[in-house]
């Protein structure tokens, strides 16, 4: 229970990475916010299984600051402070320079880019010394197999990583640590729509493993960052893959 008494908020928590990091941080001790943009009721299964006493579900667009703002509030209400960050949420739509319009753009940083910025500044105000931001970013980015399609996915993940960067020298006088996980393929429910079995099988083999990573796999890596182990780590990419490049 080495996180017992942390307060975290996590973004995106009702399904997929960030459901398994939601469970792994109160597994480990901290109460935990759990962000969701429509599933209600997966998000209630989340609080369910954590405890009401320790979790709450709180409906935000998080690519909008004012509801931002309301998750912030909703947290510093129920717990009293925050000292966990995990903005998750995010998209990823597949275009191309040739097929990506202004709606696309706007939709990939707002949620990717701008979401977790402004979640960062709402919430540090009530973050004391030892507070943890980690944000999500992607192990495409080191990729030179990535695909024209990606383009605006990889561009809002390439300011993330800048973000950490930045962010981790800005937050380091409050005592505050900034990194960020860089998940390669993992198994989620959103990462298998749409995809058939012959490509799900290419890109397992792209893994010296011979298969994909687990929510839960990238989850304690995030349970790491949140720690007392990671107390000396910061501004770092750590990037959770298998050892898949791509």
């Amino acid at each position: 229970m080495s996180l017992s008494g942390k307060v975290a908020i996590v973004t995106g928590a009702s399904k997929g990475i960030g459901r398994a990091t939601a469970e792994r941080l109160a597994a480990d001790g901290a109460s935990v916010v759990i962000n969701y943009l429509s599933d209600s009721k997966a998000a209630d299964e989340v609080v369910s299984k954590i405890g009401a006493d320790r979790a709450l579900a709180v409906q935000a667009d998080a690519s909008k600051v004012p509801d931002i703002e309301k998750l912030v509030a909703a947290a510093v209400e129920k717990f009293g402070r925050i000292d966990i960050v995990v903005p998750n949420a995010g998209v990823m739509g597949m275009h191309d320079l040739a097929h990506t319009t202004e709606a696309d753009f706007d939709r990939h940083f707002n949620l990717n880019v701008k979401g977790p910025l402004f979640l960062v500044q709402k919430a540090v105000p009530h973050m004391p010394p030892g507070g943890r931001v980690i944000f999500v970013s992607t192990g495409l980015n080191t990729s030179t197999n990535v695909t024209p399609a990606y383009l605006l996915y990889v561009a809002t993940k390439g300011a993330v990583d800048q973000m950490v960067r930045a962010l981790s020298k800005d937050l380091a006088s409050k005592g505050i640590n900034v990194n960020a996980v860089a998940p390669g393929p993992t198994g989620t429910e959103l990462f298998y729509r749409g995809k058939s079995e012959q490509l799900l099988g290419m890109l397992k083999k792209q893994s010296p493993f011979n298969r994909f990573g687990e929510p839960e796999e990238i989850a304690g890596v995030v349970a790491f960052l949140a720690g007392e182990d990671s107390k000396w780590v910061s501004g770092q990419v750590l990037r959770a893959n298998g050892a898949n490049m791509v």
